[in-house]
């Protein structure tokens, strides 16, 4: 079947505001307005229902990214593969936001934002397949656009308007999920992906019943796929690594830094420099990737300025440490977000299930901001929050060396 190529001048801009789009708002509202709900309606439990709340998606999350996957490899429309699931997945993650932001008590809050997390994970699936479209030659810049500049604007650009809106989430809540809704349209609208109905007739002989041995070749053995499960444990440690620090940053500027009134100008000032670095690295990690040749090294080293990140916060505990960390995490992030997407494609075991396997991989992006509140939360319960930058440290780096343990990609 031939492969379907899209120009990078329409790829590259759907490439940025797509993931943008749906990740900045996820982001706000799951980093700022989810925990300020969350204290304004029941403030002495605040940090058990982030962790509630988190398991909870955690479970959502996993399930609906491999099922919106596998559906979108499947499907054949005038629209494409991946556009009818990620437009869909975009309204419905909307109207769930604004449900959220009516939400009376934490039960109706509760089923609100797993329906969010459901339809957030039929936009990341279908989308992160988009890196397929790209011309050989210009992967690694796909890749940049999505991580590096894409995903640099949703992991912290949104953030800095987000705490504009923090004595205010409920309006926060509607407006930027409209907005996540109108941002992946115009993603979408620009790719403009090709239909794909003559794919019908490249299956057409009658299909075996389904045996048991087939179900578990859903994901294959060590053997085939050593390279990719490499991958998808050093995403999710390097997530956790990352997220156990901002998920709970309101928190942690409030209740370990004591910000008070400058909570909001502390977390708007990391964000800007973690904004203004990941979109350095995202002009400058994927091309200068294509013209090096390499692409594991930057992924994985780039875990240690996140660790040392996480330790300026417990070792400065002031500006400064903020600072730092907001240095460490910006070159670190960025560094990461541009090509960690291009390195999972390369050790993908299945080149016909590509939104499968890249949306699973991709869970890193959900399922970690899931995990890391629960790890978290323990820690504080026990060791206070000074043990969570620990945590970040010891994660972060075990991540690096997972990646750096790849064998297909020797460099």
């Amino acid at each position: 079947m031939k492969k379907t190529t899209i120009p990078l001048i329409r790829l590259i801009p759907g490439l940025i505001i797509g993931p943008a789009s749906w990740l900045g708002p996820y982001i706000v509202m799951n980093s700022l307005f989810l925990p300020a709900m969350l204290q304004h309606l029941d403030a002495p439990h605040k940090v058990e229902l982030v962790a509630f709340f988190s398991t909870c998606g955690m479970i959502v999350a996993a399930l609906s990214n491999m099922i919106a996957g596998a559906l979108s490899d499947k499907t054949k429309s005038r629209f494409g593969k991946r556009a009818p699931w990620i437009v869909g997945g975009a309204f419905v993650f909307m109207l769930a936001m604004i449900g959220a932001s009516l939400s009376p008590n934490i039960p109706t809050l509760l089923a609100a934002w797993m329906i969010g997390q459901a339809a957030l994970n039929f936009i990341v699936a279908p989308m992160v397949a988009w890196l397929d479209f790209a011309p050989k030659d210009g992967q690694a810049t796909a890749s940049s656009a999505y991580g590096g500049l894409g995903m640099a604007l949703g992991n912290n650009g949104f953030n800095v308007v987000g705490a504009l809106f923090l004595s205010q989430f409920r309006l926060g809540f509607v407006i930027f999920g409209i907005f996540a809704f109108i941002g992946t349209l115009i993603a979408v609208l620009i790719v403009h992906e090709p239909a794909n109905l003559d794919e019908e007739t490249q299956h057409t002989a009658a299909k075996p019943k389904l045996t048991w041995k087939d179900a578990k070749s859903i994901f294959p053995g060590w053997s085939v796929g050593r390279d990719y499960y490499l991958a998808l444990m050093g995403k999710l440690f390097q997530g956790v690594g990352n997220f156990a620090v901002t998920g709970y940053i309101l928190y942690i500027m409030t209740d370990f830094l004591h910000r008070g009134s400058q909570t909001q100008s502390s977390i708007q000032l990391i964000n800007v420099i973690m904004l203004v670095f990941g979109v350095l690295m995202g002009f400058v990690a994927g091309p200068a990737a294509d013209k090096l040749k390499v692409l594991k090294w930057p992924v994985g080293f780039s875990t240690i300025f996140l660790a040392f990140g996480a330790l300026a916060l417990l070792l400065f505990r002031n500006e400064t440490g903020i600072i730092i960390y907001a240095f460490a995490a910006g070159i670190g992030m960025g560094l990461w977000n541009s090509l960690d997407n291009l390195l999972n494609l390369e050790v993908i075991p299945d080149p016909d299930r590509v939104a499968f396997f890249l949306g699973v991989y991709n869970l890193g992006n959900t399922i970690t901001q899931a995990i890391a509140p629960v790890i978290a939360a323990a820690v504080i319960s026990v060791f206070g929050f000074s043990a969570i930058f620990i945590v970040s440290f010891v994660f972060s780096l075990v991540g690096g060396i997972l990646m750096l343990s790849i064998k297909s990609v020797k460099r």
